[in-house]
């Protein structure tokens, strides 16, 4: 399988790939290059609200594969990403109550990758990742999610709770995997649920825990103090389904 080109380096590649439009998550220029081109690039870059970040030409060579980047490196989606409502809409067309993960902050591409494969054997509408602050659709997460990213759609947005919000709205509930909840098996997980995951270090950020409505904690015997991002996603989403089946 091939995935897209993701390191785009070059002025024309640069422009070329923002005007054919490519999603690119990412822009690295020259601080302090005046060039029209440049410029023009710039412009672009805020029109589609890609994320900037003005650097030294030492970082722009480390970053470089070809050794002629013109001031600019762009990195583009393995994907296109999809609309929230393009998720809904999965759902709606399968005839089924929305299945979504709302992934807070993994910075893991492996694990990324992981828990897009473990959402669409489950049988989840699609994926919800923030914009900042965790890892995009990389060539690594493709590859990890073995295939899964040509089958479930993942949005990406600038606000994970206001996302939250919108959804609760459209009757979704929120469940949010954290150490501190109640037991998995004790909650109610059926009809239209969110699966919330938090970042591998510090799990889901105050902000968006606030908005959910259940904790889910997962039972521990070991002796080591908790699970991978993409196993305890990977348990709880087949809580998830256990429980959608024995609903039907």
């Amino acid at each position: 399988m091939r995935y897209e080109e993701l390191t785009i380096e070059g002025r024309n590649a640069v422009m070329e790939a923002f005007r054919s439009g490519k999603t690119i998550d990412r822009l690295f220029v020259l601080d302090g290059c005046q060039d029209g081109p440049v410029k023009s690039i710039i412009r672009e870059a805020k029109k589609q609200d890609t994320i900037l970040n003005f650097v030294a030409k030492e970082r722009l060579d480390q970053m470089s594969d070809t050794g002629h980047h013109q001031g600019v490196i762009a990195f583009a989606a393995a994907y296109e990403y999809a609309e929230v409502e393009d998720l809904l809409k999965n759902a709606e067309e399968k005839g089924e109550p929305p299945f979504l993960f709302l992934l807070d902050g993994i910075e893991d591409p492996h694990n990324l990758g992981a828990i897009i494969r473990t959402a669409n054997l489950a049988g989840a509408h699609g994926v919800i990742i923030p914009k900042r602050r965790a890892v995009g659709l990389t060539a690594t997460v493709a590859r990890t999610s073995a295939g899964a990213l040509n089958y479930t759609p993942v949005a990406k947005v600038t606000n994970m709770a206001s996302v939250i919000e919108d959804l609760k709205k459209k009757g979704m509930w929120f469940v949010c995997a954290d150490m501190g909840g109640e037991t998995m098996y004790r909650l109610n997980l059926t009809g239209p649920i969110g699966l919330v995951i938090g970042n591998e270090g510090e799990g889901v950020s105050r902000l968006v825990r606030e908005k959910c409505d259940m904790i889910a904690s997962i039972p521990m015997k070991g002796d080591i103090d908790s699970l991978n991002a993409s196993v305890a996603a990977g348990v709880l989403a087949y809580e998830i389904v256990r429980q959608r089946l024995g609903a039907k």
